[in-house]
């Protein structure tokens, strides 16, 4: 995108990356905004149900999780700065362990599901799992579209769309930080 194309952007020229991949990241965020809300009138009119079922989550597992994606996200920043500074093989590097975080993500929260189907909850459920599984699960499939993000920004490393790639990958981490007490740890 040339200077000229970032003034048709108005507020969003100053933002990093593509302007488009902004609006999308709103428009996700206030997806999940609606989720937590949801979650939220919901575990105020059923609080002593949801305690209960929290209880049964591994928390060890959310924990790990956390770690694992904030450490990605380090690496995805890590890989901009590197390309900023002109070291696109280092760049490549960060970005593929980024990606490798992010896959650990995902295998720890197949773990995780897992796990749960097999105390027998599940989508279907109502209440605490129902939202737990379609909040975890819209958050998951995030986590797979990043990494197909941060494989593409990798191939074709241009600032711009390291940019891009690791703006989407930071919202992941932001939602994971949000998502995580709120399902886990808020009692």
């Amino acid at each position: 995108m040339s200077d000229d194309d970032t003034d048709d952007w108005g507020v969003l020229s100053g933002l990093p990356g593509n302007p488009l991949l902004w609006i999308l990241i709103i428009s996700e965020l206030l997806v999940f905004g609606a989720f937590f809300l949801g979650y939220g009138v919901d575990r105020a009119l059923h609080a002593a149900a949801f305690r209960a079922a929290q209880a049964e989550l591994d928390v060890r597992l959310g924990g790990m999780n956390t770690i694992v994606l904030v450490t990605s996200g380090w690496l995805a920043a890590k890989a901009l700065a590197a390309r900023k500074a002109g070291l696109r093989g280092q760049a490549r590097l960060w970005l593929s362990g980024a990606g490798v975080l992010g896959a650990c993500f995902l295998l720890l929260k197949g773990i995780e599901y897992s796990r749960e189907f097999a105390h027998g909850h599940g989508l279907d459920e109502g209440g605490f799992f129902t939202l737990f599984f379609l909040m975890t699960g819209f958050h998951a499939a995030h986590v797979v579209m990043g990494l197909f993000l941060l494989a593409i920004v990798g191939w074709k490393d241009s600032i711009a769309n390291i940019e891009t790639g690791t703006a989407f990958w930071h919202m992941v981490d932001l939602i994971w930080l949000i998502l995580f007490p709120i399902v886990y740890l808020v009692r």
